[in-house]
């Protein structure tokens, strides 16, 4: 390869002899970017989501090949986004693909060293019990004045920002319904 050809490939050089004078299009462009196509280009399916990790709500294209998530983008057809992710969001693929993502139940019995894994239908009735004694223990009728109270201040719940506005409502539906107070989310604190 002799200097003349390596210059001529070097973009700076074809930026500024060509047709190309900032460098966006023709000149930016190798032998090899000719030849790439962009992961969105092959998905099977496109689906339309909201970004889990705040109140905002950005808009977002999931992209879909396999049966398995490619890529995920901006939507710009978004009122809200137009089509731009904060960092987060435009990581958010590894919430869903990440390797170390847990992919079944993991409880460590108390003073134990070591994880184990259970079935889901244990954990929940494990949670379901405690909860239930959690309320029971701490269930308020009425108050010294004999005013009614029907509450617990034995549960509290703090919603994470990864969860969408319909799961926090429901969440919140649940906890007043239990009769707890204490209730609060990430994204308003």
């Amino acid at each position: 390869m002799g200097v003349r050809t390596w210059i001529e490939g070097w973009p700076v050089y074809r930026q500024l002899t060509g047709t190309d004078p900032l460098g966006r299009g023709a000149a930016a462009k190798s032998a090899r970017s000719e030849t790439l196509t962009a992961r969105t280009e092959t998905a099977d399916s496109v689906a339309r989501s909201v970004c889990p990790y705040c109140a905002v709500g950005c808009g977002q294209r999931v992209y879909v090949k396999n049966g398995r998530v490619t890529q995920i983008e901006g939507d710009p057809d978004s009122p809200i986004s137009r089509g731009r992710l904060c960092p987060k969001g435009a990581a958010s693929k590894s919430l869903v693909t990440g390797d170390l993502r847990q992919q079944k139940v993991r409880y460590r019995r108390t003073y134990a060293t070591e994880w184990e894994d259970l079935n889901l239908d244990t954990a929940m009735d494990m949670i379901a019990d405690r909860v239930l004694a959690a309320r029971d223990e701490t269930w308020e009728d009425v108050d010294d004045a004999g005013r009614p109270l029907h509450r617990t201040m034995g549960i509290a719940s703090l919603g994470g920002a990864t969860l969408d506005n319909e799961e926090n409502y429901l969440i919140k539906k649940l906890f007043t319904a239990m009769g707890a107070l204490q209730i609060e989310n990430q994204a308003r604190i």
